[in-house]
This record gives structure tokens, C-alpha cells and sequence, in this order.
């Protein structure tokens, strides 16, 4: 019996063991790496970001300002780039995700891997927010969920159209914002231009966001980012908020899930055309090649078997290689 029990024990351990060599062997996969890194660095963002936003409704001005929310969702940017850049390059934004595959930066294939990361990380941060800021939620709101009004709680979560503002307005707001985000992005990341120091980026990502906040951040609340906005929105949608949170706005929901889209790719195209275009490039050699200019070498002619005296051998240009071709860098 003592022996049967000590089998059983070790070949727990030995199950154990396998299953964890298994999942270890399944976290090392590079897609699975991606996806885990844009789920916890949005995670990380939209916790910092949402919970600024939460003391500045909930707060008044004791406990939070516009500017505070700037520094919030900024410096959330920033720690989350900290938690994955190595990784995933820490996107947090479907809307750079988009751009950086349509620009042919990264594969098509990774595009749902990073995405579903951030939405569900985006998600994950809102039930958070809710769960630390239930209690306040509804003291504040007088226990009635409500998405507009004097005592609404549903902008904690996701971003809604002021009343100063039309729906096209508005599209065309959230598309120059997240154009200048993208287009400034990859200012702050070419190397071949003047970019941040190294180390530095993800500081510098930050106070970009704190600048766009503070500068253009008052007509739409800056959403600049699908997985920002959807994620949370869905979350209040079946937390009790209701089917308002889709309609309010002349149906405002949609907008901050396409137009940054269309901003964050015309941003790229413009850098890339007007910026990246015009940095002169280094020329690149092939591996292995020669480069053959004003490089003479002796070729002496073939000679018949009677003849004994040497000749003057003749002195040609060498023909060039086959891979001494210079590249150009485009």
C-alpha cells in the first residue's frame, strides 16, 4: 500500500510536471508572447487612464482634473510601453497595429493576435475600474446607471460626443488627432531622422500623448485608439448602462472605432511620404561583394608551345562582379 501511494505520488508530479512543461513550452511561442504582451500593456494603460478619468467624474476637483486624465492615459502609455516594447512593441492601439501592417511594417497575420490582446486587455482594465470605483459609481450617480446628464458615469469608461459638436465634425476630430499621433510616432522611432534617445521613447510616447490631451483633446476626448474606446464601451453595455451607451451622440460609438483607422494610416503615408522619402540613405553593399572601381589587374595572354621569349602582358580593367551591385536603400 505505502508503495502504491508512493506511486501515485510520483506520478502526479510526473503529470504536474509535464503540464507545466507544456504551458512554459506554449508561452515561449513568439504569437503567444505577442498576444499576452498587448493584453497586459493595454491592460496596464487602460487601468491608469480610465482610473484618472474616474476621479476627475467622480472627484470633482478635489480628486481630479482634465489634466490630470492626461497624465493618466500619458504616462499609462508610457509604463505599459516599459511592460512589453521588447516584446510586442507595445502598440496598445489598433489603430497603429493597422497602420503598421498596411505600411507592410509587420505581417497581416499578427494583426487579430495583437488586437484581440488589446481589446481584451481594454475589457479586463474597465472591470477593474469598476470593481475599485463600484462604490463611488454609485454614490455619485444615486444607484440609476445613466450615460448623459448631470450625474452620468458611463464617460468614465469610453468617450462620447459633447453636445458642442456634429457627428462629422467629430469624425474628422478623431481622424487628425490620431494622425498626428501616428505621424509623430514614427518621428519618435526613425532612426534614419532624429529620434528619441535610446531608452528615452517610451518617456517621450508619453509626454506625446499628455501634449495631444492638452492641445486638441477637448472636442472628442481624444480616443485616438479602437481598443481604448470599444472594449469599455461593451463592458458598460452589459454592466447595467445599457443600450444608450451605442445610441448617444447621434449613434457616436462607431467613430472612435473607424476614423482613427483612416487617421492613423493617412498620418503614416504623409510622414513616409514628405519626411521619410526625402532622408538621404546610405548605400548598402551585398554580402561578400567587391567593389572593383580603379582596380586593374595582369592578364597575360595564352601562348603557343613554341614559343620561348616572354611577352609583355597586357594590363585591362577587371569586368565587375556579379554581386558588386551597390543598393540603395529606399
Amino acid at each position: 500500500m505505502a508503495q502504491t501511494g508512493g506511486q501515485r505520488r510520483s506520478n502526479a508530479k510526473m503529470v504536474s510536471w509535464s503540464v507545466l512543461t507544456r504551458i512554459q513550452a506554449t508561452l515561449q511561442k513568439e504569437m503567444v508572447r505577442e498576444f499576452l504582451a498587448e493584453f497586459m500593456s493595454t491592460y496596464v494603460m487602460m487601468v491608469f487612464g480610465l482610473g484618472s478619468v474616474a476621479h476627475m467624474v467622480l472627484g470633482g476637483k478635489t480628486f481630479g482634473s482634465f489634466l490630470s486624465v492626461n497624465l493618466g492615459f500619458g504616462f499609462g502609455v508610457t509604463i505599459g510601453m516599459h511592460v512589453a516594447g521588447n516584446i510586442s512593441g507595445a502598440h496598445m492601439n489598433a489603430a497603429v497595429t493597422f497602420t503598421t501592417c498596411a505600411l507592410g511594417r509587420m505581417p497581416w497575420r499578427k494583426f487579430p493576435v495583437y488586437v484581440l490582446g488589446q481589446f481584451l486587455g481594454s475589457f479586463m482594465a474597465a472591470v477593474t475600474i469598476y470593481g475599485l470605483f463600484y462604490s463611488a459609481i454609485i454614490h455619485f450617480s444615486g444607484n440609476l446607471l445613466t450615460v448623459t446628464g448631470p450625474t452620468a458615469t458611463a464617460g468614465i469608461f469610453a468617450t462620447y460626443l459633447p453636445e458642442h459638436m456634429m457627428l462629422w465634425r467629430g469624425f474628422l476630430d478623431e481622424m487628425f488627432v490620431t494622425g498626428m499621433l501616428q505621424l509623430c510616432l514614427f518621428a519618435i522611432t526613425d532612426k534614419d531622422n532624429n529620434p528619441a534617445l535610446q531608452g528615452t521613447e517610451a518617456l517621450v510616447v508619453g509626454v506625446l500623448i499628455v501634449i495631444i490631451g492638452a492641445s486638441l483633446g477637448m472636442n472628442t476626448g481624444y480616443a485616438m485608439n479602437p481598443s481604448r474606446d470599444l472594449p469599455p464601451r461593451f463592458f458598460t453595455f452589459i454592466a447595467g448602462w445599457g443600450k444608450q451607451v451605442f445610441s448617444a451622440g447621434d449613434n457616436w460609438w462607431w467613430v472612435p472605432v473607424v476614423a482613427p483607422l483612416l487617421g492613423a494610416y493617412l498620418g503614416g503615408i504623409i510622414y513616409v511620404i514628405f519626411i521619410g522619402s526625402s532622408i538621404p540613405r546610405k548605400p548598402q553593399r551585398l554580402e561578400n561583394s567587391m567593389v572593383c572601381e580603379d582596380h586593374r589587374i595582369t592578364v597575360l595572354p595564352k601562348t603557343s608551345p613554341s614559343m620561348t621569349s616572354p611577352i609583355t602582358p597586357s594590363i585591362q580593367p577587371a569586368p565587375p562582379l556579379s554581386g558588386s551591385m551597390l543598393l540603395e536603400q529606399f
